[in-house]
């Protein structure tokens, strides 16, 4: 059996990198590591972990599927500023709840990229892999 310890990183598909490019740095505040708007790839950092904005032809977004989507956490005391944040950017918040007793639980906000995608802010207040089960 293959022993994982962590992903490497994971890919958002976007049809503009540029674009791409300021909604994640300049909405979700993600650091660039590196930019080939040429290939048609960009390396972003979001506290450690690492986001590829891949350029694809036409959207391949699954706006429409509610449990497909990608979630940040946020800390606790930047949760209600980054939701003010989103919503003073012109960024609809598309559901928020407060879910807890599952996998990974706390308060979350739902949104869309520039390419639809279904992005996630969450408050973390626990998460059973941490846990051992």
């Amino acid at each position: 059996m293959i022993r994982t310890r962590g992903v490497a990183h994971f890919t958002i598909p976007v049809t503009d990198t540029r674009r791409a490019e300021a909604f994640y740095t300049g909405t979700l505040g993600l650091a660039v590591v590196q930019s080939d708007h040429e290939r048609g790839m960009v390396f972003l950092d979001s506290g450690g972990d690492c986001i590829i904005l891949a350029r694809v032809e036409g959207p391949i977004s699954t706006a429409r599927e509610a449990d497909i989507h990608h979630a940040f956490v946020v800390d606790h005391e930047d949760y209600a500023p980054s939701l003010e944040a989103l919503r003073a950017g012109g960024v609809d918040i598309l559901f928020e709840e407060d879910r807890q007793g599952g996998a990974v639980n706390g308060p979350r906000a739902y949104f869309h990229d520039p390419d639809g995608n279904v992005l996630e802010i969450i408050d973390l207040t626990s998460y059973k892999g941490a846990e051992g089960g």
